[in-house]
């Protein structure tokens, strides 16, 4: 009997907390995680802030204030939104530019110098500049679409090789895109060169194949510029890189795969205009931002795992990951308390992740909070049946519906996002839906979403780093094998003392590397370490 009891009281919670877009055919369901009425009236006035400061991002209130921006990728998918004609003109004409161009690439009227088509893309970019363009590839690229595209995103050059392997025999086919804001980000930069010394070694202009997208004037911008790049595209300084999917940075190579960027931005603006409604219940994104606040007592202490059932959506929560994590992991609070914001971020996919993970979650650390993201639409055509009027997408579905209610029964909350197929109008509102939500959820906690000083930190960090190796290497050219000094030694003759640690593992880097460095003495004991000069 309380079985049935406990059946029907959810059952109406579902009712009660259920949203649905009638637009877009899709439903969200927080009925799954414990919250109550008293939670809701208590975070009301948080809420009306929340949504009066969206309004004035939307008008072109600065909200980055490290930089002195606006924040505009609203803007993005209504231009009619944009605070003044420049930019509204800035955006519809880069959609514009970018349909003509991917026309033209793929008709053969833009072709490589030797004639014919382009057959491949490689896209060199890092955080937002890669995430996105490549959740939507891994959503939505045809299986034969007309640019196979392929990324480079890190400066590993193992990892950029690879990449380059996969297009040997075609690399006088393949266009290149280099994605960077400043164009002084040290990991597009990188790939840039390593990709151009490769093309120059096979005696291609690199400039005949490189498109930029970059801010106007930046460094990259004049490069491409001068030396005479296909094309350049804006990046807007008032998008930032975890919301720039919809911008030149996401747009363009999803054009170039033919996937459809005007359904992208139909479904996100509808998003948009649901999300706009200054009411808890009948706003996704505030539902979703009141679940993450209920789950985390408001501080973040809850985990949110993303279980996309659908290969497809694979991507999905690493998208999210830098999304949620740069937007809302803060050490201050707008006040400039500490507070140290921020929910962590991972997942994989359903029902994979039966089979690894979901153990801990049934009944390990109750750390986290469960996101399942639901596809009702099985595949393009029929199913054949694997069991008498069972097919494998019912199997799927049971995959989900079971495991959400094993993790509810044993004190596990959950959100169900489910959505009817994985289009280009579902993903970009899947992309809007979140984008608003953690503007929410950030105004509630009373952090800044917009910036990101960490990050920034760990650059500056980075180049102390080379500048270190820089000082080193020049001191070293000053010894020989035959007279090696000691790590502190070298240290100190640099100027830098209290970086010996450092200095060591620059070293031991190089000396990998074949580059110069000979070490004698044990390993086992770094200080015991002598190191000199090679010259090769």
């Amino acid at each position: 009997m309380a079985t049935v009891a406990t059946g029907t009281l959810l059952w109406q919670r579902y009712q009660d907390w259920l949203y649905y877009h009638p637009g877009l055919g899709l439903y969200l369901d927080i009925s799954r995680m414990r919250f109550d009425d008293a939670l809701v009236s208590q975070l009301q006035p948080k809420f009306v802030k929340a949504f009066a400061d969206m309004v004035a991002l939307e008008a072109g209130a600065i909200a980055n204030p490290d930089e002195q921006r606006m924040v505009g990728h609203y803007w993005l998918r209504n231009p009619d939104l944009a605070p003044t004609p420049e930019i509204k003109t800035e955006i519809t004409s880069t959609i514009e530019a970018i349909a003509d161009f991917v026309r033209k690439i793929h008709s053969g009227a833009i072709h490589p110098p030797q004639g014919g088509k382009f057959t491949d893309l490689i896209t060199i970019g890092i955080g937002g500049s890669a995430l996105g363009p490549q959740f939507v590839a891994e959503a939505l690229a045809p299986d034969r679409p007309p640019l196979n595209i392929h990324f480079i995103d890190n400066s590993d050059p193992a990892g950029i090789d690879r990449v380059l392997s996969r297009v040997e025999d075609r690399l006088d086919t393949t266009l290149v895109m280099v994605i960077s804001k400043s164009g002084g980000t040290p990991e597009p930069r990188n790939g840039m060169l390593e990709v151009r010394a490769v093309y120059q070694a096979q005696n291609l202009n690199f400039a005949a194949y490189a498109v930029a997208v970059t801010g106007v004037g930046s460094h990259l911008d004049g490069v491409a510029s001068s030396q005479g790049w296909i094309a350049r595209f804006p990046m807007p300084d008032w998008v930032g890189g975890r919301t720039s999917e919809l911008s030149s940075v996401g747009l363009l190579p999803a054009a170039l795969q033919g996937i459809d960027i005007q359904g992208m931005l139909a479904g996100a603006k509808e998003m948009d205009i649901a999300t706009r409604n200054p009411n808890i219940k009948t706003n996704p994104a505030a539902l979703l931002a009141l679940a993450w606040y209920a789950s985390g007592n408001g501080k973040g202490e809850k985990d949110m795992v993303v279980l996309p059932y659908k290969d497809s959506l694979l991507l999905f929560s690493r998208y999210l990951q830098q999304l949620v994590m740069e937007s809302l992991g803060k050490e201050d609070d707008l006040d400039g308390n500490k507070v140290y914001q921020g929910i962590a971020v991972y997942g994989n996919k359903g029902s994979t992740d039966q089979h690894a993970y979901v153990q801990q979650l049934r009944e390990g650390i109750p750390n986290f909070f469960l996101t399942f993201i639901e596809v009702l639409n099985d595949r393009a055509g029929e199913s054949p049946e694997i069991d008498p009027g069972v097919t494998s997408g019912d199997y799927l579905s049971g995959f989900l519906q079971g495991t959400r209610q094993a993790l509810y029964e044993n004190s596990r909350d959950s959100i169900t996002v489910t959505i009817p197929s994985v289009t280009p109008q579902t993903v970009g509102a899947l992309i809007a839906l979140y984008e608003r939500a953690v503007g929410l959820y950030a105004s509630i906690v009373n952090v800044n979403a917009y910036h990101q000083p960490g990050v920034e930190a760990g650059k500056k960090a980075a180049a102390v780093i080379i500048q270190l190796q820089t000082d080193a290497v020049q001191a070293l050219k000053e010894t020989t094998i035959a007279s090696p000094i000691t790590l502190a030694e070298l240290a100190a003759k640099i100027g830098a003392p209290d970086r010996v640690e450092a200095i060591y593992k620059i070293l031991r880097h190089l000396q990998a590397n074949d580059r110069g460095i000979a070490f004698t003495g044990n390993s086992a004991h770094p200080g015991s370490l002598r190191v000199a000069w090679i010259d090769n």
